[in-house]
């Protein structure tokens, strides 16, 4: 059985996938972990660069989960990177470290081959089979992906400069306090701008599904999961915009230090979490979308996908 590995090397997290290919030629998940590395701390600045301790903790991650995937003997491993180390002034040395420190390249993806695989990665979802008009949108530390499929082809899709981590470091002065309303009003009118001048349309016949992939759709059923007393797996994929609102209200409110306690969060992701919800509100208020299907099926996918056709 062929098998391969991908690297995805984002913003905030630093994810392995090693899959199969499995019934109707669809990739299999033999194996999938994440690390929280956050190698992209300043990526909100003019000219963002890698400090030393994240490309330190970026170099860790990769080794550790190339050592997870070396068990399954994979045919072909694959290393790609995206916003923060495709911005980066000093991506180029980052680079260079994780080749020194491994033996193994990394792909450096544009936004557009970024979305471009995380529409083929959504196309191997078969709980997402039926869908045949949807926008999808990757939220992740340093960009957020927007793609509208019609017919399940793709027919739109940008990158955009609207990661959490990004709009936290843009927008909140204060990551250890309370989020302020005055943040979420800012991110919601910084994502209206953007999303306007990318020219993407919100122009799928009424109806249309939309898909959340990404660390923080994955987040929200986490907590919504533990509050009531189940198993992510055991709880819908449709989150409503209701939930993500009250979300927002709740965590928001905590400081960063209770916050990190809330369970289903992850402490590391608990400072970027309410720019998080700000930014997917602000997508469904522009889309009138009442709520959004979850999936895990994304970037690491669609690599996957490719590398077992």
């Amino acid at each position: 059985m062929k098998k391969v590995a991908v690297i995805d090397i984002g913003s905030n997290t630093i994810k392995l996938l090693v899959a199969a290919r499995g019934r109707g030629r669809r990739p299999e998940a033999l194996l999938s972990r994440t690390i929280d590395a956050r190698i992209s701390a300043g990526i909100s600045r003019a000219r963002p660069r890698l400090s030393e301790r994240g490309m330190a903790r970026g170099v860790a991650a990769v080794r550790d989960l190339l050592a997870a995937a070396a068990v399954f003997a994979p045919e072909r491993t694959v290393l790609v990177a995206t916003s923060a180390v495709r911005d980066a002034e000093n991506g180029r040395e980052f680079r260079r470290r994780v080749r020194a420190g491994t033996g193994r390249a990394i792909r450096i993806l544009s936004g557009r081959e970024e979305a471009r695989l995380i529409g083929r990665g959504l196309t191997a979802d078969p709980a997402l089979a039926a869908l045949r008009n949807f926008y999808v949108f990757d939220l992740g530390g340093g960009s957020l992906e927007c793609l509208s499929f019609r017919g399940r082809r793709v027919t739109g899709a940008v990158s955009l400069p609207l990661g959490c981590v990004r709009l936290t470091e843009k927008f909140v002065p204060a990551p250890g306090r309370p989020f302020p309303a005055a943040a979420g009003r800012r991110i919601a009118d910084h994502v209206a701008r953007v999303l306007s001048d990318s020219g993407f349309a919100f122009s799928l016949p009424a109806g249309a599904a939309a898909v959340g992939t990404g660390g923080t759709v994955t987040t929200v059923r986490a907590i919504l999961a533990a509050r009531a007393g189940r198993t992510l797996e055991e709880t819908s994929t449709r989150v409503t915009a209701a939930e993500l609102r009250k979300l927002l209200a709740w965590t928001g409110a905590l400081p960063l230090a209770k916050r990190k306690r809330v369970a289903g969060l992850p402490p590391a992701r608990a400072d970027v979490f309410p720019a998080a919800l700000a930014t997917v509100l602000a997508i469904a208020g522009i889309g009138r979308l009442g709520a959004f299907r979850h999936s895990f099926y994304n970037l690491r996918w669609g690599l996957a996908a490719e590398l077992l056709a």
